[in-house]
């Protein structure tokens, strides 16, 4: 049983007492308070269950105060039916998830199990920040599904990194996960690497070899650099998305797969539609499932742990710890080449350094990338934009799911017309959600 301390905050005490009979039994140690302000005083907690109907403080006020406690775990709001704009707007505010209102004993603990499944320690990825908690919670998800995932995200962020996340929490997590960087390998080799060829399919084919799709049968594989494919190729890999078989280069005998296909690209891949340069078509097979995973910039919590964990990694044995000047320095950086540009500066400080401490000295940034502000504001990040549409569209996906698709109970427990949800439906569409294959035949 778990022992997880939980700060219930609910102004009606029946309320709070029916969530409490459904924790303690389960083992979680449970505080309750009724008022925003109260709860802000208590000790952190691994997680914070708060009520949208505090009596003194909004509740995206009290998250964005939550968020800035040292030490603190993560909120989940319990939002009421007819709030679907609150929950949305409350996730903006750094809520890590939300609980819909009337809710099963089931669903809450599931939802327990998958944030305590998150927060544990995960191989080569660290997330301290409420952004990356976020992601992390909508990764989960997507595990947890069939469909295809595309991760978008500059240069560096760690998109491998998260598709590992995705395939580890899958029911295909046994099965092997091929990576496939499509900007490493030339043009004209690409579709024999990818789909296979027979002996004498081209100059050089002395033997038959399978192609990565494959070798990733009954598990994952994960297309890096997708929008660098070009269009023969991807052509070749919509029929494959299509029909679930491919066909060796030189071979019109098909071979059928039992694969996951995650995508990821550096590049705006609407802008690559418009453009001509990607094939709409393809873009929609590949973006049922959006993940952003933000710049480092815009998630300034996880630099120093992130320091840490390359430290670790890399030092000699020495013992070797960050100086003041070094720690205040790591954080005003703008890092533009993110966490691959980290790893390499820490590489290079272990190195440097004289002593058991690594100085800003010996970081050795571009000071004309030093700044004294650590962040970029909520209201201009394009990471933070991201984070909340897809909040708000997985929001509407699950009472979707939770209607069985009948749009006009779905309106009312969001709140919303029905004409409103029309247009939200048209919006997800344009931006490459699936909904036939997100929620079911029912959309």
């Amino acid at each position: 049983m778990t022992s997880t301390s939980i700060l219930l905050v609910e102004p009606k005490d029946e309320l709070a007492q029916s969530i409490i009979k459904v924790l303690e039994p389960s083992g979680y140690r449970v505080t309750h308070v009724r008022t925003g302000r109260s709860a802000l005083l208590e000790p952190s907690t691994a997680i914070t269950l708060v009520s949208t109907n505090l009596p003194d403080m909004c509740v995206r006020e009290f998250v964005h105060c939550h968020n800035k406690k040292a030490g603190v775990g993560v909120a989940i709001a319990i939002v009421e039916q007819n709030q679907g704009l609150l929950a949305a707007e409350t996730m903006k505010a750094g809520a890590t998830d939300y609980l819909l209102r009337p809710f099963e004993s089931c669903q809450l603990l599931s939802l327990l199990r998958r944030i305590e499944v998150v927060g544990k320690p995960i191989a080569n990825l660290v997330a301290e920040s409420w952004r990356s908690k976020q992601v992390l919670q909508l990764a989960h998800r997507a595990a947890c599904t069939k469909a295809s995932v595309l991760i978008t995200g500059e240069s560096g962020t760690g998109k491998e990194v998260l598709a590992r996340y995705v395939h580890q929490h899958s029911p295909r997590a046994d099965g092997p996960f091929v990576a496939v960087n499509c900007a490493a390998i030339p043009e004209s080799m690409l579709e024999a690497v990818l789909f296979g060829h027979v002996k004498g399919a081209f100059t050089g084919a002395t033997q038959s070899q399978s192609g990565k799709f494959e070798e990733a049968e009954q598990g994952t594989i994960f297309l890096d650099e997708i929008g660098e494919m070009s269009p023969s190729v991807q052509a070749k890999l919509l029929r494959v998305l299509q029909e679930r078989e491919v066909e060796r280069v030189g071979s019109h005998k098909a071979v059928k797969l039992d694969i996951r296909v995650i995508a990821a690209t550096n590049k705006d891949l609407r802008e690559e539609v418009k453009n001509g340069q990607f094939r709409e078509d393809l873009f929609y097979r590949l973006d049922v499932l959006p993940l952003h995973w933000p710049p480092l910039r815009e998630r300034s919590e996880d630099i120093l742990p992130i320091s840490q964990f390359f430290i670790n990694k890399y030092q000699d044995g020495s013992r070797c710890h960050l100086s003041h000047d070094a720690r205040t320095a790591l954080c005003q950086y703008n890092w533009p080449g993110n966490i691959r540009e980290l790893e390499n500066v820490i590489q290079r400080a272990l190195v440097m350094r004289h002593g058991d401490y690594i100085t800003a000295q010996d970081l050795m940034l571009p000071m004309e990338l030093l700044s004294s502000t650590q962040e970029t504001a909520p209201s201009q990040s394009m990471g933070h934009v991201e984070i909340k549409k897809q909040a708000e569209f997985q929001y509407i996906l699950e009472q979707l799911r939770h209607f069985g698709g009948n749009r006009t109970k779905t309106a009312n427990a969001l709140g919303v017309t029905t004409r409103a949800l029309r247009y939200k439906l048209a919006a997800m569409r344009e931006q490459g959600i699936d909904l036939q294959s997100a929620i079911g035949s029912a959309a």
